[in-house]
């Protein structure tokens, strides 16, 4: 099995691949993740030139004061996308991946364990997406950032 870390570091030297090439700039807005995206994306190649800068948004009054975050659920699709959207203005950035969830090991919100919403912003255009993660809420964190980075990675322009 690959380590963690190093799966991590893969996706993040792709992302910034593709966004020096397009010259296009990265944010991040995190909920559960709490930071785990914006550090693979910080020790990537030149994160100077292309990272605006990732919002840990774990509090719920943080989604809301800072990111503009309306939706009654925070565990939710639409929360998801306000976080996209919210880090990518307020960081100007071309391209935002945000994720909100439950981690576990209890259900939140109605929702179980290990269900997390994914959204990514590249220049208003936004994708949403549901996971629904088995495992620790280590692992769960885990998943949601290669996940998450997966999501971001596929929504830039590739290499060319």
């Amino acid at each position: 099995m690959q380590d963690p870390a190093e799966e991590l570091a893969g996706l993040a030297q792709e992302i910034a691949r593709r966004a020096r090439d397009a010259g296009m700039t990265v944010a991040a807005a995190e909920s559960l993740t709490t930071g785990a995206i914006s550090n693979a994306l910080g020790a990537a190649p030149e994160a100077s030139e292309w990272l605006r800068g990732g919002v840990v948004a774990y509090a719920e009054g943080v989604k809301r004061d800072l990111l503009g975050v309306t939706a009654d659920k925070v565990a939710s699709a639409q929360c998801a996308r306000e976080l996209a959207a919210g880090v990518a203005r307020l960081l100007d950035a071309d391209a935002a991946v945000a994720v909100t969830g439950v981690g576990g090991p209890d259900p939140d919100e109605g929702e179980p364990p290990g269900s997390v919403y994914g959204s990514v912003a590249v220049r208003g255009r936004i994708r949403d997406v549901h996971w629904q993660f088995e495992g620790d809420p280590a692992e769960v964190v885990h998943r949601t950032a290669r996940a998450a980075l997966e999501l971001l990675r596929d929504a830039l322009p590739p290499s060319s």
